[in-house]
């Protein structure tokens, strides 16, 4: 027989026997009974132990492995805000010209790597959002100082390859938003150089707007204040909060907000789905309330222009003061509390109670919603600005750790962000540049594609295997980050619902949380401890049903033993997450 055809027909006995095995209300009992998702499929009897393998295939003595749990349940992403996002550092993603830096035709040729646009494909990540750090002129290799608020960098590319990347994500169903740096420009942008050579002119005599429109751009005064610097061969000074080569711009001009607004139409015309705003908690520093004010003006701007484009701040603070900034109206802020090594994921992950990580999963929804109703959280792990999370573990059971990470961020509510490379488990702490490392895809340095990396950046050591090694390992960070993305994308409730806390036994390792989206709840088990556990869930109901009838959406294991049902009893292996429906 072919062997095409007959891996089809192993297929589809498998899949015939997994229908058969299920329940007509549409509950998994046949995996309750077995608990086990990588096992060979059996036909069950009264007695479990008297189960008999089923062979597959023609005329094979050896029994071939079921499909997992996840490989029969269809996809149900919703077209929304509520996405999956891929956070992409140009610089260090894909070089597609072989100058060692990252350009937007490299990232074009990984767009099916992020996501084919082909729900019946199991080779993409599966996140239907990209978030591109800055891409305009910039005269440093981070690109948070802006040269030109309506161009490419030359060693990105063109507005063309733009325009292809964005055609090319649309066909995907990938919304792009792109880095907006309203805080400040760079001292290289023609609005502070012309203003500059303006005040260098005066004189005596007070600036006029209407002689140069752009002394208004920015916060220059004749008087040295904190944070301020000279204007040479003047006797004025400009603001500047984080390098005298950033400027801040004067955001209370309403010339210089006649800007930001045709700039924002500038890239939402072009096809952006939105805006990702750097630094927020500085557009007035120290000022919350100027802050959340500009935020809702540019908010009311975009969205009367494009009611469906997506805006996510960044204010880098405790979640009781990031919190405030939802009163302006803007779909999510970063939630910060759950991040970086001394975020809760982390602590939870290196010995703090797993009541932590449920509580304030459903703490932050009270949080949030007395500012702002509509609110989107926008859970991440990792970003450009903190250390890789392979370095938060040791031991035994770091990878394991590093794996579960990644689901306590990707199973949370809202938009969930990724750090290119996180699912690689990549490495990368100290200095910024180590932080925004190439993105692993080869041991190989001669592999097509691989960047040279930000200037400076120290020699770094992987712990984990390139995407080369780990796309063919079943076992491997790369595919349970897959794993635990689809999951996502096959459960609405994950990203939409309401989060209940449901009271058990052990505090301490398990975290039990209930998500209710319209008519529907799906069932969150996570088990934080070192050792074989077992939990009873006697009681609690999902969708009204016992735990024993409900249906199995994933076991998300990290090692090699298996996660079981008994009636209502979960037996749950270290480091290990049970969805149920």
């Amino acid at each position: 027989m072919n062997k095409y055809r007959r891996f089809a027909a192993m297929f589809c006995a498998a899949c015939i026997l997994f229908t058969t095995s299920c329940g007509s209300n549409g509950s998994n009992e046949s995996n309750t009974a077995n608990g086990n998702s990588d096992s060979l499929y059996m036909l069950q009897g009264e007695n479990e132990d008297s189960a008999q393998e089923v062979q597959l295939g023609e005329n094979t003595d050896i029994a071939q492995p079921a499909p997992d749990i996840t490989d029969t349940i269809p996809l149900n992403i919703i077209d929304d805000n509520y996405r999956t996002y891929y956070e992409v550092f140009v610089y260090s993603f894909c070089d597609s010209d072989g100058d060692g830096i990252g350009d937007l035709q490299g990232l074009i040729s990984k767009l099916d790597y992020i996501n084919d646009g082909d729900d019946n494909t199991d080779t993409d990540l599966g996140c239907n959002g990209i978030w591109l750090m800055p891409v305009n002129p910039s005269p440093t290799y981070h690109k948070y100082d802006v040269a030109d608020y309506y161009d490419i960098d030359p060693v990105y590319g063109t507005l063309e390859d733009f325009k292809k990347l964005l055609e090319e994500c649309d066909k995907r169903g990938i919304k792009v938003i792109m880095d907006l740096v309203l805080n400040h420009s760079s001292s290289q942008n023609p609005w502070f150089i012309e203003a500059c050579d303006y005040l260098r002119q005066l004189g005596d005599k007070e600036p006029d707007v209407t002689e140069c429109p752009y002394f208004e751009y920015y916060n220059f005064s004749r008087e040295l204040v904190s944070s301020s610097y000279a204007v040479e061969d003047s006797d004025w000074y400009y603001e500047a909060q984080f390098w005298n080569e950033m400027p801040d711009l004067n955001l209370d001009s309403e010339k210089l907000r006649s800007e930001i607004e045709k700039n924002a139409k500038f890239w939402l015309d072009m096809g952006v789905g939105g805006f990702r705003l750097d630094a927020v908690k500085e557009y007035y520093s120290g000022n919350i309330q100027a802050n959340i004010d500009f935020l809702s003006w540019f908010k009311d701007v975009v969205k009367a222009y494009d009611d469906d484009a997506y805006i996510v701040g960044e204010a880098w603070l405790g979640i009781n003061e990031y919190a405030k900034y939802y009163e302006s109206g803007i779909d999510s802020l970063f939630n910060f509390e759950f991040a970086d090594k001394d975020g809760i994921i982390a602590k939870v992950l290196n010995g703090a109670p797993a009541s932590k990580y449920e509580n304030t999963l459903v703490s932050l929804q009270e949080t949030f919603g007395q500012y702002s109703e509509n609110y989107i959280d926008a859970p991440f792990y990792t970003n450009h600005d903190m250390g890789r999370s392979a370095g938060y573990y040791s031991g035994d059971y770091s990878e394991n750790k590093t794996k579960l990470a990644g689901a306590m961020n990707l199973l949370m509510g809202g938009s969930a962000f990724i750090y290119y490379g996180e699912e690689l488990g990549m490495k990368g702490a100290g200095k910024d540049e180590n932080k925004r490392a190439p993105m692993y895809w080869s041991k190989n340095s001669d592999y097509e594609g691989m960047c040279d990396g930000p200037p400076d950046m120290d020699d770094i050591s992987m712990k984990f295997d390139s995407l080369e090694e780990q796309e063919n390992d079943p076992d491997s960070i790369y595919q349970y980050y897959k794993k635990v993305i689809k999951v996502r994308n096959q459960n609405p409730e994950i990203a939409r619902g309401v989060t209940q806390y449901l009271p058990h036994d052990l505090e301490d390792t398990f975290c039990v949380i209930k998500r209710t989206y319209e008519d529907s709840e799906i069932l969150l088990v996570f088990h934080f401890g070192e050792d074989t556990e077992e939990l009873d869930l006697n009681g609690i109901d999902i969708n009204g049903r016992e735990i024993s009838q409900a249906e199995i959406r994933a076991k998300l294991q990290t090692g090699d033993e298996e996660l079981e049902i008994n009636a209502n009893t979960v037996k749950m292996p270290r480091y290990s997450v049970l969805v149920l429906k």
